[in-house]
């Protein structure tokens, strides 16, 4: 099978091309997985019957962020929002009957993107697999989850390292593989813009290409092959004409970087080679039959322009905005490829938009813009002190509450969000609670124990001396205290069966944590409160409602429990009740119950507002109420925010909760105030309308 990854494709004559000629179409994927390593399994194995030409994995969050299934913080994780892997074991049922050897898979991890390729590459050569042909990507790029995502485990130098060491590894023993693409998209998910998702990408390209030239793993000769293996995944808004330029801005930039900084000459090693997840962000709650327009729209973004054309696309589902789409759901949006790279003339011509002066004069304005914020970040010492210092995450906040802004005042138009609300009544959402994938609850409880099974078997085995999984995992943690490739001290871990939690266990007892920055507290305000404003009627009702209880402001506790890493809502939540008065408290993401409920406590705040988007609301939120009132703070009022059905919606009422807000409660001020009545209503004080 040939490499179909993200490369771009040959060059075709210029017009339209005869028989044979026809360029080939991308790589087509399903980003999929859920509940075990079973149920993936049969998933994958249909969608690639059904035409799908890659495997694009998503994992659960407990594997993305390093814990085990028994683990306190996987609590209402477990198979959520991608499937559980713990072990060599899993790795076997997920790619049971599935010839890796052939396959291009996409696995969508990055704290443990080194662990499994580790367990990727040990069942593959379980399969007799010729493990220098393995062809696909880790992603690997953990910048953007400071940033965006959440899901980053290790500090920045040590995250480094770990990319560093697979990049040098894969480069000598798996060359067909991409050890990292470089991710943008989260970035545009929590607010950038094209400029700042271009050169924050860049940049973190730079950090990375810097840190393996410097770490003498790789001879000089062979960074063209380096360079020549990295790969992106981006992100296609609904402005298509926009994000085109955008993606003819990416090539010319990379083209230039990688000639003048790393001196690469072969222009196939300097192509930018690229994957795509059209927008998430952009799915609406609210009509959502509207959002399978919108994601054909953002596909044409990065598939009609022939000279930075996607070599492999993944789309979401029109029902994202509501929980886990099923399988039927995700057919759809293949067939969404299929017609489009099947049916249609696209692939028939060279180049459509060479000689636009539109295109030209866009994609110039672009490439100046990113330039010229990539040398400010070069200045700040990179990416990674970018990071540390806070400056890449506080823009981001601040652009992400800019656009919020725009879409409150209307100036944005989302339709059936902001504008055309009227609707016919929905036949595809008639039945909510069958127009999603639900995952049991009974799931989480057999997977836990399973992985306490495989231990318990592991451990009573004889095994010869040193070849334990306690030795492998000692000998992980004196090569990380050392400067020695981390690789195959993985590897070692993966054969002798350690468990997700126990290799990033003792990396942690190396390397420590890192809580990143949240931003929320330097972004500046992106809605002004003039006279007669929205935000100035709140401000009033906050400022009031303090006066009335004795109190200097009214303190909101913002909290993210679980291992949910979008933080995204919470941040624009915590800035805007900032900016309406209130003293925010927010610790940012992964605490536990627990840790929210004794903080309530401690801050003696006025309400607690808890934000999920995993699915994990049912088993968290029920369990911060109990703490709560175990507490004496019964009577502060916790309301919810995220993916949440709207029958969940109506337990989590009935368990005490006294509000839940889901996508289609765009107007974040409103939200603010529907938060200020919920105090006033639980201290018993009358309904409050304060004159303009």
């Amino acid at each position: 099978m040939t490499n179909r990854g993200e490369r771009a494709a040959p060059a075709a004559p210029a017009g339209r091309g005869g028989p044979g000629r026809k360029d080939r179409p991308w790589l087509m994927r399903t980003y999929a997985g859920h509940s075990t390593a079973e149920a993936s399994n049969e998933l994958y194995r249909r969608n690639l019957a059904k035409g799908q030409t890659g495997l694009s994995v998503a994992f659960d969050l407990p594997t993305q962020t390093g814990y085990d299934p028994d683990h306190v913080l996987a609590r209402g994780e477990v198979g959520r929002v991608g499937v559980p892997v713990s072990h060599v074991g899993d790795m076997r049922r997920l790619f049971e009957d599935i010839p890796l050897e052939q396959m291009n898979t996409s696995m969508t991890i990055n704290a443990t993107a080194m662990w499994l390729l580790a367990l990727y590459q040990v069942v593959a050569e379980e399969h007799g697999a010729d493990v220098s042909r393995l062809q696909g990507t880790t992603q690997n790029d953990i910048v953007k989850e400071y940033l965006s995502r959440g899901t980053h485990v290790f500090p920045p130098g040590p995250s480094l390292r770990l990319t560093t060491d697979m990049i040098a590894y894969t480069v000598g023993r798996i060359p067909k593989w991409n050890p990292i693409n470089i991710c943008s998209y989260h970035l545009q998910e929590a607010g950038a813009t094209p400029v700042q998702e271009i050169a924050y990408a860049m940049s973190t390209a730079v950090a990375v290409l810097d840190a393996v030239r410097d770490s003498g793993q790789v001879p000089p000769e062979r960074m063209g092959d380096v360079v020549g293996r990295i790969s992106f995944f981006v992100n296609a808004g609904v402005r298509f004409v926009e994000e085109m330029c955008k993606m003819r801005a990416f090539t010319r930039i990379w083209d230039r970087v990688t000639r003048e900084r790393y001196g690469i000459e072969d222009p196939r090693q300097r192509r930018f080679r690229y994957g795509v997840q059209v927008n998430s962000l952009g799915l609406t709650e609210a009509q959502p039959e509207n959002n399978v327009q919108r994601i054909v729209l953002e596909m044409l973004a990065v598939t009609l322009s022939k000279d930075a054309r996607a070599r492999a696309v993944q789309l979401p589902a029109w029902n994202e905005a509501l929980g886990l789409p099923r399988p039927w759901d995700q057919q759809w949006s293949l067939r969404i490829q299929q017609v489009l790279a099947l049916e249609s003339d696209l692939l028939e011509y060279d180049d459509i938009f060479a000689g636009s002066s539109v295109v030209e004069g866009k994609v110039t304005e672009l490439v100046e813009a990113s330039l010229a914020e990539m040398e400010n970040i070069e200045r700040l010492g990179g990416a990674m002190a970018a990071v540390e210092s806070g400056y890449l995450k506080s823009q981001l906040v601040s652009s992400h509450a800019e656009r919020r802004g725009r879409i409150e005042s209307g100036e944005e138009k989302i339709v059936g969000v902001n504008c055309y609300e009227s609707t016919e009544p929905n036949p595809l959402t008639a039945d909510l609670d069958t127009a999603v994938q639900t995952v049991d609850p009974a799931t989480e409880a057999q997977v836990a124990e399973a992985v306490r099974h495989w231990r318990k078997v592991r451990d009573a085995r004889q095994c010869p001396p040193g070849e334990s999984a306690a030795d492998a995992l000692r000998r992980l943690k004196d090569a990380a205290a050392g400067d020695a490739n981390l690789m195959e001290a993985t590897l070692e871990c993966a054969r002798a069966g350690v468990t997700t939690g126990e290799w990033a266990g003792a990396l942690r007892e190396v390397f420590g944590e890192f809580r990143a920055p949240t931003g929320v507290s330097s972004a500046p305000v992106a809605v002004p409160s003039e006279e007669g404003s929205a935000l100035a009627d709140v401000r009033r009702r906050v400022e009031h409602t303090a006066r009335e209880l004795g109190a200097g402001k009214l303190r909101l506790l913002v909290g993210k429990p679980g291992l949910d890493g979008h933080s995204n809502g919470a941040e624009q939540i915590a800035v805007r009740a900032r900016d309406a008065g209130f003293e925010v408290i927010y610790q940012g993401i992964r605490l536990t119950p627990q840790q929210i409920s004794a903080a309530a406590v401690a801050e003696d705040v006025h309400c607690v507002g808890l934000s999920i988007l995993s699915g994990s609301h049912a088993e968290l939120v029920p369990d911060v109420l109990e703490r709560l009132r175990d507490a004496g703070a019964h009577d502060v009022p916790v309301v919810v925010g995220g993916i949440i059905p709207s029958a969940d919606a109506a337990e989590l009422r009935a368990a005490g909760v006294a509000a839940v807000f889901t996508p289609k409660d765009f107007g974040i001020t409103e939200i603010i105030g529907r938060i200020v009545n919920e105090i006033r209503t639980a201290n018993k004080l009358d309904p409050l309308e304060v004159p303009a």
